[in-house]
């Protein structure tokens, strides 16, 4: 019994070990296998697409064009702007006829002569004013003749009115006759200084010292009240600038600030200062005038044209040459090398132009790499070869800590 049954078990599974070798691998064997292909071949491709883009990279870096840089920084400057403008007299004085006019009998002084106020500069023919004047002479002394007269009688008078030969009534009309004949001298006198003053206006006199500018009369021309202006004063011959500026610059100046000024024709410069700001803007050409004193000098002529340097301060601020600086329809822009090596636009404020270059007031903080040069051949994205002005290669900006 027991070598049967174990003889029928040792057949049982000769008989499961055929039907297993003929069934083949199990499912989880062939999904394996399966799996180990699929990771050989992501394994290949992507190997392969690496070595393909490492030589695209390396084409690109080497295509990438060269440009020059610079770290500008930052740097104090003087703030300063120029302007133009015309030369002037600071206190233009106009001089013309005060009195009734005449005929110009003498000019005493010419155009560029220094005078003394009150001096005469035109004397104006006043031959019927001299015989007015001696004739109300004449009135007054009448008058005052008149006068002594009646105070005589008055005088008389008094003294037969104790005596009863005269009543009060006659003294009353004798002090009015005396009264009546003072009031005629007083008004014969102010006649007389009225026509006297009225001569003296008929001189043209200097109102202020100062230097004749402008001469307009001649001996023998008639002149009148209508006759405008005949002479022109420089009050103590001061002189000044009227620079025009933008409201923007006009809003840096201050009273006081220095100016350094050049007139159009010479080489000559002069120191003043501002000394008066415009309250007003011309709603024309949207500009102030900002008047800058200068002292006395021959080649400062009013009516003349003249370039200023205006200082207002000092701003620090990054310095850019002028070829950094790019322009559009939007504005003032330069070209920003980023720790990638591609450039990016940056929109910029400009400032002062100063002989190290154009200030930046707004937009850049000083330690950027920005393009110096061949700025205008480059686009927003474009990788570069960001070098230093002396030729060295530029690395990326360092970070902020």
């Amino acid at each position: 019994m027991t070598t049967r049954t174990d003889t029928i078990g040792t057949g049982a599974q000769a008989d499961i070990a055929y039907v297993e070798r003929r069934r083949g691998p199990s499912l989880r064997v062939v999904l394996i296998g399966l799996g180990l292909v699929a990771l050989l071949v992501l394994g290949g491709w992507f190997a392969a697409s690496k070595m393909s883009a490492a030589p695209v990279a390396a084409q690109a870096d080497a295509n990438a064009q060269s440009v020059t840089v610079v770290v500008p920084g930052r740097i104090t400057v003087q703030g300063s702007v120029t302007a133009s403008g015309a030369l002037a007299a600071r206190r233009d004085l106009p001089v013309g006829v005060a009195g009734e006019g005449g005929k110009v009998v003498q000019v005493l002084v010419d155009a560029g002569s220094w005078v003394n106020k009150g001096q005469v500069l035109a004397v104006v023919d006043r031959s019927v004013q001299s015989e007015e004047i001696a004739s109300q002479a004449a009135t007054v002394q009448v008058q005052e003749a008149n006068a002594r007269l009646a105070q005589s009688k008055l005088d008389r008078s008094l003294k037969l009115v104790a005596n009863g030969f005269i009543s009060n009534a006659d003294i009353e009309q004798l002090v009015a006759t005396r009264d009546a004949a003072m009031a005629q001298v007083r008004v014969a006198r102010a006649t007389l200084g009225q026509l006297r003053a009225s001569a003296a206006r008929l001189n043209i006199v200097a109102p202020e010292a100062g230097l004749v500018l402008t001469r307009q009369v001649e001996p023998g021309q008639i002149v009148s009240p209508g006759s405008g202006t005949l002479f022109r004063i420089a009050r103590d011959g001061e002189l000044e600038m009227q620079a025009r500026l933008s409201e923007s610059n006009l809003a840096r100046m201050a009273v006081g600030d220095p100016a350094d000024v050049n007139p159009v024709g010479t080489a000559q410069h002069f120191t003043g200062h501002v000394w008066q700001l415009a309250p007003v803007i011309d709603p024309t050409s949207r500009q102030g005038i900002a008047r800058i004193a200068l002292p006395f000098d021959k080649a400062l002529r009013p009516g003349g044209f003249a370039t200023a340097t205006l200082h207002s301060g000092t701003t620090t601020a990054p310095i850019l040459p002028e070829s950094a600086i790019l322009s559009d329809a939007n504005g003032a822009y330069v070209y920003v090398v980023g720790t990638d090596n591609k450039v990016a636009r940056r929109a910029i404020a400009i400032g002062d132009v100063t002989a190290s270059g154009i200030a930046v007031l707004k937009g850049l903080n000083g330690d950027e790499r920005v393009v110096l040069r061949a700025g205008g051949f480059l686009n927003p994205g474009d990788k570069v070869k960001p070098m230093l002005d002396g030729g060295a290669a530029a690395g990326p900006p360092a970070r902020a800590k």
